[in-house]
């Protein structure tokens, strides 16, 4: 446990170090004394942070955070499950993944509505071409590689029942996005996702359903009016039927696809 705590620990100050960092180079390459960019970093506005500076400073910090894990060998990054040629699996952790978005909005939607503290940092991103960049290719692969193949790895080996350590995997995975809005979707998200991993050894195919489920939220928020969607009916623009009907598309999607990994993936 207290090596998953270090490497929670280590991704967390290299993003909180790295962004400031990266904040305060550009403001001050931008014609701001250091004095006033350290004061704008500690009281960051959607005036200063631009959209920019947020995707340069999520990229550095996943640079940064691979390149530790890597360096120190905390995570096994080798091309082995490449070998083995497991396209099936890699297919059907896409169609999960397509699967698994609309049944998570609407559970969320059941639930008390929480904060969205990380509302105008993700639309300032999202908004901008090169979002694609930090949030669909650098996000997965980072992130996959500190949960699933540091800390959960570590879990594992510290943990006699697997499922406690997936468990535990997932908590932190979803505490660590510091958006309590988003707590339901990544903490199921961490589930199915340390599953995988537990059954598969490797984060690849993590990485392929955490790809292709940020890149339709990319897509969502691109073509969709995400401002006024505070509900499924009105996110998809149809009525609670049409909600129903979607889950039930989803949910056939879903469930073939899980039960697909779960016969072509093995422990």
């Amino acid at each position: 446990m207290r090596k998953s705590l270090l490497y929670l620990f280590v991704m967390l100050a290299v993003q909180l170090s790295a962004s400031w960092i990266v904040y305060v180079i550009w403001l001050v390459a931008d014609g701001w004394t250091l004095g006033d960019a350290l004061r704008i970093v500690k009281s960051p506005s959607p005036m200063t942070h631009t959209a920019e500076m947020m995707i340069t400073a999520s990229v550095v910090c996943s640079v940064i955070t691979l390149a530790i894990f890597v360096w120190r060998k905390w995570c096994l990054v080798s091309p082995a499950y490449l070998r083995t040629r497991q396209w099936g699996v890699f297919t059907w952790s896409g169609m999960a993944a397509l699967g698994f978005i609309l049944p998570s909005l609407w559970l969320q939607e059941q639930l008390p509505e929480m904060p969205n503290v990380m509302e105008e940092t993700f639309r300032n991103i999202l908004s901008n071409d090169y979002g694609y960049f930090a949030i669909c290719l650098f996000a997965p692969l980072v992130e996959e590689i500190v949960f699933r193949g540091a800390i959960l790895r570590a879990l594992l080996a510290g943990f006699k029942r697997h499922w406690v350590a997936i468990a535990v995997s997932a908590v932190l995975f979803s505490l660590a996005h510091a958006n309590p809005a988003q707590i339901p979707h990544t903490l199921l998200m961490g589930l199915l996702l340390g599953w995988m991993y537990y059954r598969t050894g490797s984060v690849l195919p993590g990485v392929m359903l955490h790809w292709v489920n940020n890149t339709v939220a990319f897509v969502m928020a691109r073509l969709l009016p995400m401002e006024s969607a505070d509900t499924l009916s009105s996110l998809l623009g149809v009525d609670n039927r049409g909600v129903v009907l979607a889950l039930i598309f989803s949910l056939m999607i879903l469930i073939p696809a899980l039960y697909q990994l779960h016969l072509r993936m093995r422990r």
